[in-house]
């Protein structure tokens, strides 16, 4: 039969073991459990009004401008959708839309063929934030793709002054304008190990840091390569 001081050193061993692990930062609008909730951007709405009269299709790349658009026009969800990511099309599917395309391929010029191998025959428009990292319309544009785009929302960083990352943490990075503005708060150390949600976002750290990205286009696929990585050490 166990003792009590034999339960309470692996009680102990366990709280230890627990207490050295690395944590893991998630600079991401969206909260998590096990993480370190690390917000980086903030989003503001830059229109008022939103006619998608003369179009049929809309491709959205973020989650944001799909919950911008249902504020601005209920119309959007009867339209053909073109959701990029994972949590573009689930919020979308959520808000209503029936008829949405989720692509495989996420990135610039793959991304940009696969519309127009789909969608060569639809007037589209593009909901877009601000700053993109991949000029889509232009290209489309050339290819014969009838499509305009629309800046409906904007983003800008948030500021933190007086929080310390430990060391030894895993940060992981959502988009490239996380880690811009994470940049403009925090020094990186080199016990950090990052974890980016995809290629575009690799391509904004700098190639000296260590970055690992996740296996799907998901928070949840991050969290999880993160939890990965603490495993294996």
């Amino acid at each position: 039969m166990m003792t009590l001081m034999k339960i309470y050193t692996i009680l102990m061993d366990k709280l230890v073991k627990e207490k050295s692990k690395p944590k893991i930062y998630l600079c991401s609008p969206k909260k998590f459990d096990g993480c370190e909730h690390l917000p980086m951007i903030k989003f503001k709405r830059v229109i008022d009004k939103l006619d998608l009269s003369d179009f049929n299709a809309i491709i959205f790349t973020s989650k944001q401008a799909v919950i911008f658009t249902d504020e601005l026009n209920k119309e959007w969800k009867n339209k053909k959708i073109l959701a990029v990511g994972k949590a573009t099309a689930k919020i979308a599917k959520e808000l209503g839309a029936k008829d949405i395309y989720n692509p495989a391929k996420f990135y610039g010029k793959e991304l940009a063929n696969d519309i127009v191998k789909h969608f060569s025959n639809l007037k589209m428009i593009y909901l877009r934030p601000k700053k993109v990292a991949f000029d889509s319309v232009t290209f489309l544009q050339n290819a014969g793709i009838d499509v305009i785009q629309k800046v409906i929302y904007e983003t800008s960083c948030i500021k933190y002054n007086n929080i310390n990352i430990d060391k030894n943490s895993i940060i992981i990075f959502t988009s490239p304008s996380t880690i811009e503005c994470f940049f403009n708060s925090f020094k990186w150390d080199k016990s950090y190990k990052a974890i980016v949600i995809g290629k575009t976002t690799l391509k904004a750290l700098n190639s000296d840091i260590e970055a690992f990205v996740a296996d799907e286009q998901t928070i949840e696929s991050c969290v999880k390569k993160a939890h990965e990585i603490i495993n294996f050490l």
